[in-house]
């Protein structure tokens, strides 16, 4: 075996311990403290959804350990087990252009993934979600449901990636800048289309219709500066019990979305501020600050694809015998995983640190504690964990944990 293919199996080993052994600290955070509810949460959470919390947290992990196993298996299967090889081999048959068979490549392996993956998102959805209350999806739903992000992706993917394929074979030294410059137009287009074009093929969104609560949202949003065009319940009880609010878009296509098992929820105090800190993300650049670094690390990323398209060792040390852009393209989607997960634990902290500035503007415009109890109630209802790992959540975590995000905040309490 080649110097290379050892180190990539290294590679593969060493992100699957690293990631096995968080998940098993996390698991015994968790049950460690199962029978005690933190003294924070004791009065507003009973030990038995403390439990039921902790449960639902550690079936998650188990099923998370599982496909971590099968995934680290399927990717050896794909590369050096000869998967894409033999892929690459039928459709290169076909006598087709360079740009169809890569797409062909490219979609066939998507696809099936998508059938491999599929076992696992059952299993979540109608054994852990319902075992623990959430799910209201039904199998017809869930059919239509995949239907749709399937044509959606077909869609939307074809053309994108039909255009990189070009771009990448070009002559110019400088088609990942162009590919970069590319990608970068797609996600703004995107994020501009998601709120009134794609999300409503999913789902219901009605104007909010509480008078009284529109009144005080729209007093906020004209206190912090933020201008949308709507604010609009979704239907989210339809596939769960889980309550969520965001804000969607981009320029003057931003709208304000509650879900309506947010608003079954909480008071309209609480659901005040719950969206002073999503507009905290807004005052402070948070969405903008995030597109530019994703946008400077997929530069990044480009960078190096174009630096490996041109090593042919790159390709035959992850089992491929013929060199094309497709195949790089594929083979450093499938190969970065390993590498980039180091920077998962900087881009958590970076997501905690907006956090925590955006409850800090939260607590300003509405009461710290109004803020506590609408987030324990959404860790109640939500069977968020309230022990989890330190560590486990620094590497994984994009807010912070809720014992850390109540403390900051109670702080804060005059």
């Amino acid at each position: 075996m080649e110097t290379y293919s050892i180190l990539f199996i290294l590679a593969l080993l060493l992100s699957l311990i690293i990631q096995l052994w968080l998940s098993n600290r996390q698991s015994k955070a968790i049950l460690l403290h199962r029978n005690t509810v933190p003294k924070a949460f004791a009065e507003h959470i009973t030990l038995e959804q403390h439990q039921k919390a902790a449960d639902y947290s550690t079936a998650k992990l188990a099923i998370n350990k599982i496909e971590l196993l099968f995934g680290a298996a399927l990717l050896l299967a794909w590369t050096l087990g000869g998967g894409l090889e033999l892929i690459d081999t039928f459709f290169r048959a076909q006598a087709y252009s360079d740009i169809v068979t890569g797409l062909a490549v490219i979609f066939g392996i998507m696809f099936i993934s998508a059938i491999i993956d599929l076992p696992f998102t059952l299993y979540r959805t109608f054994k852990i979600e319902q075992r623990f209350g959430f799910n209201r999806m039904t199998a017809v739903r869930f059919i239509k449901d995949m239907l749709m992000q399937t044509t959606l992706t077909l869609v939307l993917a074809v053309p994108l990636v039909a255009g990189i394929l070009w771009l990448m074979q070009d002559a110019s030294p400088f088609w990942w800048v162009y590919v970069w410059a590319v990608l970068l137009g797609f996600g703004l287009l995107i994020s501009w289309i998601f709120p009134t074009f794609i999300a409503p093929l999913f789902n219901k969104f009605m104007p909010l219709e509480n008078k009284e609560l529109l009144e005080r949202i729209t007093t906020l949003m004209t206190r912090c500066g933020f201008a949308s065009n709507g604010i609009f319940v979704m239907d989210g009880s339809k596939r769960s019990s889980h309550g969520n609010a965001y804000f969607t878009g981009l320029g003057k296509n931003k709208r304000i979305v509650f879900f309506d098992t947010l608003l079954e929820t909480l008071d309209a105090n609480e659901v005040e501020a719950v969206l002073a800190h999503e507009l905290g993300h807004f005052k402070h650049h948070h969405v903008r600050k995030g597109l530019i670094l994703n946008a400077a690390i997929t530069l990044v990323g480009l960078a190096i694809l174009a630096w490996l398209i041109k090593q042919e060792a790159f390709y035959h040390v992850l089992g491929v015998s013929h060199a094309s852009t497709y195949m790089a393209l594929i083979l450093f989607s499938m190969v970065m995983p390993l590498f980039s997960i180091y920077l998962q634990p900087v881009m958590s902290f970076l997501s905690r640190k907006h956090e925590f500035e955006a409850d800090d503007f939260a607590a300003e415009q509405s009461k710290p504690e109004i803020l506590i109890k609408a987030l324990v109630k959404l860790y109640r209802d939500n069977a968020n964990t309230l022990t989890p790992d330190h560590l486990y959540s620094a590497f994984h975590d994009s807010h912070p944990p809720a014992p850390v995000r109540v403390a900051h905040l109670s702080a804060k309490i005059s």
